[in-house]
């Protein structure tokens, strides 16, 4: 594998690599879009849960700011409902992923 396709970062003696780290590879030197996938999960699954948290902050405050007016009231329920759905959903995509992984073989990059 080409050196410049790597992506490996080093700061301060800790050391990050990028999607195409040669870690990732097979047993004949490949990096399958299996590893690839699981490595772009690990970054957007949490950077999901941290605009859900933002969903769910906002709500509560509509809600508590409403002083009781109706509108404002199902304004600020429908985003804390969003925001409960969404979480669902994020838990639900991930253990769907994992369950793919497993069942084509490609849970083996150990990012799991």
């Amino acid at each position: 594998m080409p050196k410049y396709i790597a992506q490996s970062l080093t700061i301060g003696g800790q050391s990050f690599n990028g999607l195409l780290d040669p870690s990732l590879a097979d047993a004949n030197g490949n990096i399958t879009i299996g590893a690839i996938i699981s490595r772009v999960l690990i970054v957007l699954i949490p950077i999901a849960g941290v605009i859900l948290l933002f969903v769910l902050i906002w709500g509560g405050y509509d809600f508590m700011m409403s002083q009781g007016n109706a509108e404002k009231v199902k304004s600020a329920q429908a985003k804390i409902t969003a925001g409960l759905i969404g979480f669902i959903l994020l838990i639900l995509s991930f253990f769907i992923v994992r369950l793919i992984a497993k069942i084509f073989g490609l849970d083996n990059t150990g990012l799991f």
